[in-house]
């Protein structure tokens, strides 16, 4: 699979802007400043597609991205401590109705730091996906940061962390563009299943 297409669509703040398309939508979530944009940007092989800030927190919508064969969702970072608790509120009420047309959710990506053991958030978001049966990939970030002979290690406890193996994470930097190939691998997967699925099918698969 090759990504020629990278476009930014539009904002959604509420259920009723929530994006219907004919192709794949695939979710990106984790917390503030796991690396969601920078992801995003190496994906479609451009710096600023996503804008990235060094102020966690930023992006307090859902940014929908036309990447040709599939749709890419890019959904608020949670977990930002100095947000306030009514915004808080805000971005919960958002995701909860996100994921509940979890029918036109075809898998989630789904970020966590690869230098740190997943936070209680990071679990919960994990634990969601498994209750709900959304299909989900887990996205380790920042492996450039991470001295190369540590990550096995940390994947053994991001693995413990989110009861699965370690074969379904896909260690990543967008510095160095490390486990690229492997995101598209399962992008193509993705894609492959949502055209073969019959129209009104649920997949239930969780990896």
């Amino acid at each position: 699979m090759k990504i020629t297409k990278a476009e930014f669509i539009t904002s959604a703040a509420s259920k009723s802007q929530f994006l219907s398309a004919d192709k794949p939508i695939i979710a990106v979530s984790g917390r503030s400043n796991v690396g969601k944009s920078s992801f995003i940007n190496m994906l479609a092989g451009r710096k600023k597609l996503a804008r990235v800030s060094q102020q966690p927190g930023r992006t307090r919508l859902i940014n929908y991205f036309d990447f040709g064969t599939f749709i890419l969702a890019d959904l608020p970072g949670y977990g930002f401590a100095k947000v306030s608790k009514q915004e808080k509120v805000k971005w919960a009420k958002m995701l909860d109705d996100f994921f509940a047309e979890k029918q036109k959710i075809s898998r989630v990506f789904a970020l966590c730091d690869v230098r740190h053991e997943p936070t209680e958030d990071d679990k919960s978001m994990i634990a969601y996906l498994y209750y709900n049966l959304i299909p989900f990939t887990v996205i380790a970030t920042k492996a450039d940061k991470l001295p190369r002979s540590k990550v096995p290690a940390s994947v053994d406890k991001i693995a413990l962390s989110f009861g699965c193996g370690k074969g379904d994470i896909i260690v990543t930097s967008s510095q160095t563009r490390q486990g690229y190939d492997d995101v598209l691998e399962a992008i193509e997967r993705t894609v492959k299943t949502y055209c073969e699925k019959p129209e009104g099918a649920d997949d239930g698969q969780n990896q």
